[in-house]
C-alpha cells in the first residue's frame, strides 16, 4: 500500500486465498462445488421455466417460489464462478471495486432471499387461515408490492457497506483467506478501527435477519393454532404438508447463515477456519442446490406439472415423427 502524508490508499486488489489450510485439496473441493453450482443452476432455471409455462401454478406460492429461485441463481453466481477459478487455475486476485460489488450483491441477495422467506411463511398462514379468501387477499398488485419492498428493503440497507469500507486505510496485508470478498473478512485487513461497520453489520442483521425470523416464527405459531383447530385429521395432514417444503428451505438457508455470522463475530478463535470459509460457501450453495429438490419432491403441483411438461413434449415428438 502506498503511504502519502500519513494517509494510505485503498488496495487495488485482493488476493483470495481460498480455504486456508485445504490448499492442497482445492482441485478435489472442487468437484462438489461444481456439481451443486450446476445442479443450482438447471434446477433453478427449471423451475422458474415450470412456473412460468405452467398456469396451473400461477398463484402466489409458486410466484414467490419464482423470486427465490431467481436470488438464489444470483448469489451462487455472483461468487462460486469466482472460487472454481482459484481452485483450478489458481487466479486468486480481485480488483478492490469488484471485491466491494461482489460484496454489494452477495449480502443484498441474500437480505432480499430472507425476506421473500418471510413472504413466504405469510402466504402459507393466509391460505391456511383464509382458504376461501386466498385469492382475494394475497392478489398480483399485493405481490408485486410486497416483493417490491422486499428487495428494496435488502438493497437499500446493503449500500452503505461498500462505502464503509472505502473508508478505510489498508496499511497491511491485501490477503483474504476466502473464496469471496465477505464485509466482515475484508474490514479485518484494515489498520483503523472498524467499530462502526461492526455496529451497523448488526443493525442491519436486527433489521432483516430476526425482524424475518421473528414473522416467521408469528406466522408458524398462527398456523399451528389454525391447524389444530381444524376437525378433520385428514385436513390438519394436508395443511402441514403444504408447509414441510417452506420449512426445510428456512432450515437449509439459515442454520449456515447463523454459524457463518456468529463465526465472525465471536467464534474467530475457536473454530477452525477452514471450517468457517467451507460452511460459508455452504451458505450460498446449499440454498440454491436443495431448494429445487425440496420443493419438487414435497410439493404435488409441481410434480404433477413437470410429469405433464414430459408427457407434452413426448407427444409432440412422436408427431413429429
Amino acid at each position: 500500500m502506498l503511504v502519502s502524508n500519513n494517509s494510505y490508499v485503498a488496495p487495488k486488489s485482493f488476493i483470495l486465498n481460498g480455504i486456508p489450510g485445504l490448499e492442497r485439496v482445492h482441485v478435489w473441493i472442487s468437484l462438489p462445488f461444481c456439481t451443486m453450482y450446476i445442479i443450482s443452476l438447471v434446477g433453478n432455471l427449471g423451475l422458474v421455466y415450470l412456473i412460468h409455462h405452467e398456469e396451473s401454478l400461477h398463484h402466489p406460492m409458486y410466484f414467490f417460489l419464482a423470486m427465490l429461485s431467481l436470488i438464489d441463481l444470483v448469489t451462487c453466481t455472483t461468487t462460486l464462478p469466482n472460487a472454481l477459478c482459484i481452485f483450478w487455475f489458481n487466479l486468486k486476485e480481485i480488483n478492490f471495486n469488484a471485491c466491494l460489488a461482489q460484496m454489494f450483491f452477495v449480502h443484498g441477495f441474500t437480505g432480499v432471499e430472507s425476506g421473500v422467506l418471510m413472504l413466504m411463511a405469510l402466504d402459507r398462514y393466509v391460505a391456511i387461515r383464509y382458504p376461501l379468501h386466498y385469492a382475494t387477499i394475497l392478489t398480483n398488485p399485493i405481490i408485486a408490492k410486497a416483493a417490491l419492498a422486499t428487495f428494496l428493503r435488502g438493497v437499500l440497507l446493503m449500500i452503505p457497506f461498500p462505502f464503509l469500507v472505502k473508508r478505510l486505510p489498508f496499511c497491511q496485508s491485501n490477503i483474504l483467506s476466502h473464496t469471496y470478498c465477505d464485509h466482515m473478512s475484508v474490514v479485518k485487513l484494515s489498520c483503523a478501527s472498524i467499530k462502526i461497520n461492526v455496529i451497523y453489520g448488526l443493525m442491519v442483521a436486527l433489521l432483516i435477519g430476526v425482524f424475518d425470523i421473528c414473522c416467521i416464527s408469528v406466522s408458524y405459531t398462527m398456523i399451528l393454532r389454525a391447524v389444530v383447530s381444524l376437525s378433520s385429521a385428514d385436513a390438519r395432514q394436508k395443511a402441514f404438508s403444504t408447509c414441510t417444503a417452506h420449512i426445510s428451505a428456512i432450515i437449509i438457508t439459515y442454520v449456515p447463515a447463523f454459524f457463518t455470522f456468529f463465526t465472525h463475530r465471536f467464534g474467530g478463535h475457536t473454530i477452525r477456519p477452514s471450517l468457517h470459509i467451507i460452511v460459508a460457501n455452504l451458505y450460498l450453495l446449499l440454498p440454491p442446490t436443495l431448494n429445487p429438490i425440496v420443493y419438487g419432491v414435497k410439493t404435488k403441483q409441481i410434480r404433477d406439472s413437470v410429469i405433464k411438461l414430459f408427457q407434452g413434449e413426448k407427444r409432440t415428438h412422436i408427431q413429429d415423427n
